[in-house]
């Protein structure tokens, strides 16, 4: 990624991927996850993706899937990449990876500098590396709640693999975030939301246009 990229995660509307789109956003998440205010089927999926110009890539945001759903996700053909945000095993997103033939990101939950350092073991197993806020114990959703980890973790990190930073990331926080780890991607959902799972237009651009200042 030659400039930073952007990464409007858990859009289920037409209005507000346009507004991503128009305010460059270089990534639209769509999560698949039936416990998330987010989650979006499979056939809403293939719709909301297909005016999306092939330059922008079209992530689905998945919480340990079953191969069936994957298969499910892949027919679409409006897919550029899976994430993968729950427990999955480095062979598990190597196999995912191998079986469907698209790149595979994997979200790392960081509270600790050890949770960056033990990201390495999915060197050979996925594409990318998204660093998100460990979520508390017994949690509903594993990540999308709006909560941040120390950034300064990253200060000086050489993660294996191209990363993202994501978590507790908002309008008025992301130049502080890209400034303080050099975030090469910025990945955002509750940060520009009226509610829990509703996106706003105009938060959406603000972010883009926060970020793309940097």
């Amino acid at each position: 990624m030659s400039r930073l990229a952007i990464k409007i995660c858990g859009l289920s509307t037409p209005d507000t991927i346009g507004a991503a789109m128009r305010a460059g956003a270089t990534h639209l998440g769509f999560v698949h996850f039936p416990k998330s205010p987010r989650h979006v089927e499979a056939d809403q999926l293939r719709s909301l993706a297909a005016p999306v110009p092939s330059h922008i890539g079209r992530v689905a945001v998945l919480v340990d899937p079953t191969d069936e759903t994957l298969s499910d996700l892949s027919a679409t053909g409006a897919l550029t990449a899976f994430q993968l945000h729950g427990k999955e095993t480095p062979e598990r997103a190597a196999a995912i990876r191998a079986r469907f033939g698209i790149p595979v990101w994997k979200a790392i939950s960081v509270k600790t500098g050890a949770d960056i350092a033990a990201a390495g073991i999915y060197a050979d197993a996925v594409d990318f590396l998204l660093f998100d806020a460990k979520t508390p114990d017994g949690a509903a959703l594993p990540g999308g709640m709006g909560l941040r980890f120390d950034w300064t973790l990253l200060r000086g990190a050489s993660p294996s693999l191209p990363w993202g930073l994501s978590g507790g990331l908002g309008i008025d926080n992301v130049a502080e975030a890209i400034r303080i780890t050099g975030a090469p991607l910025v990945d955002i959902s509750s940060g520009v939301e009226s509610a829990p799972g509703i996106k706003s237009v105009d938060k959406i651009m603000a972010f883009c246009n926060a970020a793309s200042a940097c």
